[in-house]
């Protein structure tokens, strides 16, 4: 038997197509500060890159050695129940946007009008049949619905159409799980995948059940024999037993969290949080204000970790901006029950900073979108300011009519700087003001006592005397019963309240 030939054929040379495949991240320039930072984490999600000339693909795809790194190609269907064409069209666009961070290649998008979807099919009978011909026509793998499927619904699309089917909360849940970088955020994810999961396992019946009779049962016998636990019942067994670990082990880390902000409790630091839709620009905005260089990316649930950074006031009074998760239309209740002690940043926040991203076709709909899921988990009594970003970008229309329906919103370009110092003021004419109004005369040994007024305070006046600095303010009772020995004259019955 002869040996087989080795295959000598020149290896091809990358096109100018290929060329235009390799991604190139242009430094910034020198004459403009750089508010993100380096971005490592961003460089870290990029960092593969295609080497041109390094390609061993074969040209006869016969060969077994065959391969070639598709995206995965999907069709999108939505079920339109309610309110015009323009929404039923931002729905799909916005699905089009995960699927496309998921990382997929989308080929068809359909829109089906119903009074309510199919309760079997969710599209109905007939409409499977049409989806079918167009997944085959268009060579499809994936077809993804916009909405949440029942385990039927589910069972039965992917049975009829015969392509893996998955719904708007699978996918959403698969983008948390690509982008998830803590410890934290990690377990948060898998807690809502699998309580996504419990309900929609598939079993084959007694097949696959542990079978129990006879000598090996153990000594059972006669009258033992029979279906045993099914593999169904295995499967969800070992969900619960992880969902409850997974609980447990989120309950330690919410301790160091809650220690966290019951240190800057006691220090009486007001906090911020940034909240809105996603991709609205929340994290460019958190590095303008305060130069975090947290991560920046322009795709959905780019951010998942709460990032909280320090910030001054102009009059010197230091409060806290806490970048928070992004919200979405139709946010998975599961999602929202594991992510529970990372929403609670803007349950407990001083201040929530509505982003809005201008340039949307649809900013209401976020905005009224946010207010839903603030109000789910307790933060409908928060303060609000509302703050449209990416107006360099939005038309200006657009910008007209939200200056008309919102006309205490302040608008921004996290990306130009333009209106960063009005919403600097903003913020700080929005924090909570100290109650207690003290006069004092603080010796010059005692700095440290003025350097906190100027922290946690509100300065008044000041004046240097021979025997100290003299200081009008408002302060927190904390702070009150500190200056008390130096106390001049108390104008404040709520001081004497407080103490």
């Amino acid at each position: 038997m002869t040996a087989p030939q080795r295959d000598t054929r020149q290896i091809p040379t990358p096109s100018d197509n290929d060329e235009l495949l390799i991604e190139r991240l242009e430094p910034p320039t020198a004459s403009a500060p750089d508010y993100d930072g380096d971005q490592q984490d961003l460089a870290d999600r990029l960092s593969l890159r295609r080497v041109a000339g390094l390609s061993t693909e074969l040209a006869d795809v016969s060969e077994v050695e065959y391969r070639q790194l598709l995206l995965e190609r999907v069709v999108l269907v939505s079920v339109w129940t309610n309110g015009n064409e323009v929404t039923a069209q931002n729905s799909i666009a916005e699905l089009k946007a995960l699927a496309e961070t998921a990382g997929s290649q989308v080929l068809e998008g359909l829109i089906q009008r119903r009074d309510r979807p199919d309760p079997a099919t969710y599209i109905g009978r007939g409409k499977v049949a049409e989806l079918r011909d167009v997944v085959v026509a268009s060579g499809a793998d994936t077809v993804i619905c916009d909405g949440e499927l029942s385990p039927a619904q589910l069972r039965n699309l992917e049975d009829r159409v015969g392509v893996k089917v998955i719904d708007r909360t699978s996918l959403i849940l698969d983008i948390f799980a690509a982008h998830a970088k803590s410890a934290e955020g990690k377990a948060q994810v898998e807690l809502a995948q699998l309580q996504y999961l419990k309900q929609r396992l598939r079993g084959w019946g007694g097949n696959l059940s542990r079978q129990v009779g006879g000598r090996a049962s153990g000594g059972i016998g006669i009258g033992g024999r029979g279906p045993g636990e099914t593999k169904l019942e295995t499967d969800r067994r070992r969900i619960n037993s992880r969902i409850a670990r997974l609980r447990t082990a989120l309950r330690e880390m919410d301790v160091t969290r809650e220690t966290k902000r019951q240190e800057r409790r006691r220090h009486e630091v007001p906090s911020v949080a940034i909240v809105g839709y996603t991709n609205a620009g929340k994290s460019s905005l958190l590095n303008r204000l305060t130069g975090a260089g947290v991560l920046v990316d322009d795709a959905l649930f780019a951010t998942l970790d709460p990032t909280t950074r320090r910030a001054a006031a102009a009059d010197g009074r230091v409060y806290t901006l806490t970048d928070t998760v992004g919200f979405v239309r139709h946010l998975p209740h599961d999602l929202v029950e594991a992510f529970a002690s990372t929403l609670e940043e803007s349950t407990r926040a001083d201040l929530l900073v509505h982003v809005v991203d201008g340039s949307d076709p649809d900013p209401v709909g976020q905005i009224n979108a946010v207010r839903a899921v603030l109000a789910d988990i307790g933060a409908a009594a928060v303060p609000e300011l509302i703050v449209i970003n990416k107006i360099d970008s939005a038309a200006a229309e657009a910008l007209t009519t939200l200056h008309t329906n919102y006309p205490r919103a302040i608008f921004v370009s996290a990306r130009t700087g333009e209106g960063i110092d009005q919403l600097r003021a903003a913020v700080e004419s929005h924090l909570p003001r100290p109650e207690i109004e003290i006069r004092a005369l603080i010796p010059y040994e005692r700095g440290d006592l003025v350097n906190k007024i100027h922290q946690t305070g509100e300065f008044l006046s000041s004046e240097h005397r021979a025997a100290g600095t003299l200081v009008a303010a408002r302060v927190n009772p904390s702070l009150a019963a500190e200056l008390a020995p130096y106390e001049l004259v108390s104008s404040d019955s709520a001081r004497r309240d407080a103490l």
